[in-house]
C-alpha cells in the first residue's frame, strides 16, 4: 500500500511526479526509450518515428479541446502549415533544422489564432464547422497558392541535418524525433500548473464564470488555439523530415479525426491521454494487420477475405472502449494506478 506521501512544501505538492514508483517507472520508461532502437528494426523504428509525431499533435489538440473545451476538426490543416513552412524555408533559407520546426510551429500558431476568432462568439458544433471550413480555406490556399506551395506537385523537403549529420535513417530521425515529442508533452503538463493552463481548464468548466472571475475569454481562448496549433505545426515539420515531401494530399480531413478520435480514446483533458490515445490510434492498426497475416498460415486468403473486417474490428474497439470506459485508456490506467496504490488493502 502507497504510504508517506505526506507534502510539506508547494513544491513538493506540485511535483509531477510525486512519488518513488512514479519515478522508478519514469526512469525505466526512458531507459526503455533511449534503447529501443537497438532492439528495433527499420519497420518498428518507422511506426516510434509516427507515433511521436502523432503524440506531439494529438497533446496540441488536447490543450485546445480537453482542457479549453474548444472543439476543433483541423487540426491537420495546422500541421500542413507547419509542414509547409518547413518545407519552403529548407528548400530557400537553407535554416537549421530545429529553427525550421520553431518557426513551423509560430506560423501554425498566427494561424490558429485567426482560426480561434470564431471561438469568441460561437462553441460546440458551431466551432467545429468553422475550423473544418478553415481546413478546406487552407487545402485551397496549398492547391493554388502554385508560387509557394508548387500547387499539387508539393515540395521534395531534403534531408534535415543535425550537428553535421543528415538524419536520412530512422535511427537518427527516431533519436531526434522523441526528445522533441517528450519536451512538448512535458511543457504541456508544465502548462497547467501555470495560471494560463488553470485559466484554460476554468473556461472549459464555465465559461461565463470564468469571465466573472476576471479570465480574459479572448485572450486564453485565441492562446489555446495557438498553443494548441503551435504544437500541430511543430509535429507537421517533423511529419515534412520524416516522409521528405509535402502536397495538399498529405494532410487530409481524415487525419484531423484520427487526432479527434485518439484524444477521446485516450482520454480528454488528460496529458496521459493524448500519449495513450495516439499510440493506440497508431499502432493498433498494424497489430491487427499483423493478425490478419498470421492468419494465412492457417487459411491462405485470410488477407483477401479479412482486410475489411480488420477495419471493422478498429472501429469496435474504439466503440468498445468508449462503452466500457468513456474517459477513455487513461481512466484505466488511473485505475489500476489506484488498485496498486491501495493493494494489499483494497476492498
Amino acid at each position: 500500500m502507497l504510504i508517506g506521501t505526506a507534502k510539506h512544501s508547494y513544491r513538493a505538492d506540485e511535483a509531477l511526479l510525486t512519488t518513488s514508483p512514479q519515478r522508478l517507472w519514469m526512469a525505466i520508461l526512458l531507459i526503455a526509450l533511449a534503447l529501443a532502437p537497438l532492439a528495433l528494426d527499420n519497420y518498428w523504428l518507422y511506426l516510434a518515428c509516427l507515433v511521436s509525431i502523432n503524440v506531439a499533435s494529438a497533446t496540441g489538440l488536447n490543450i485546445l479541446t480537453g482542457f479549453t473545451g474548444l472543439v476543433s476538426i483541423g487540426q491537420a490543416a495546422f500541421m500542413a502549415v507547419g509542414a509547409y513552412t518547413v518545407a519552403v524555408l529548407e528548400a530557400r533559407t537553407g535554416l537549421p533544422f530545429l529553427v525550421n520546426l520553431v518557426v513551423g510551429g509560430a506560423v501554425a500558431a498566427c494561424v490558429g489564432l485567426v482560426v480561434g476568432l470564431p471561438s469568441l462568439r460561437v462553441k460546440g458544433l458551431y466551432l467545429a464547422i468553422a475550423t473544418i471550413a478553415a481546413s478546406f480555406i487552407l487545402h485551397f490556399v496549398f492547391v493554388n497558392w502554385q508560387s509557394v506551395t508548387n500547387g499539387n506537385s508539393g515540395i521534395n523537403v531534403t534531408p534535415a541535418s543535425l550537428f553535421g549529420v543528415e538524419l536520412t535513417d530512422y535511427v537518427h530521425l527516431y533519436y531526434v524525433f522523441v526528445p522533441i515529442t517528450a519536451l512538448m508533452v512535458l511543457g504541456a503538463a508544465n502548462l497547467f500548473r501555470t495560471r494560463i493552463g488553470r485559466a484554460f481548464i476554468a473556461i472549459r468548466d464555465r465559461d461565463i464564470s470564468a469571465e466573472v472571475l476576471g479570465i480574459s475569454l479572448l485572450r486564453y481562448k485565441l492562446l489555446s488555439f495557438a498553443v494548441s496549433s503551435f504544437y500541430a505545426g511543430v509535429a507537421g515539420g517533423m511529419w515534412a523530415y520524416f516522409f521528405r515531401v509535402v502536397t495538399p494530399e498529405s494532410f487530409p480531413f481524415i487525419y484531423s479525426i484520427f487526432f479527434l478520435a485518439a484524444i477521446i480514446v485516450g482520454g480528454m483533458g488528460t496529458i496521459l491521454g493524448g500519449v495513450v490515445g495516439a499510440v493506440f490510434m497508431t499502432l493498433v492498426p498494424e497489430l491487427l494487420r499483423f493478425a490478419v497475416e498470421w492468419l494465412t498460415t492457417i487459411f491462405p486468403n485470410a488477407v483477401t477475405a479479412l482486410s475489411p473486417i480488420r477495419t471493422i474490428v478498429f472501429g469496435a474497439l474504439i466503440i468498445g472502449f468508449l462503452i466500457a470506459e468513456p474517459k477513455g485508456l487513461a481512466e484505466i490506467i488511473q485505475r489500476i494506478r489506484r488498485f496498486f496504490h491501495l493493494w494489499p488493502f483494497r476492498k
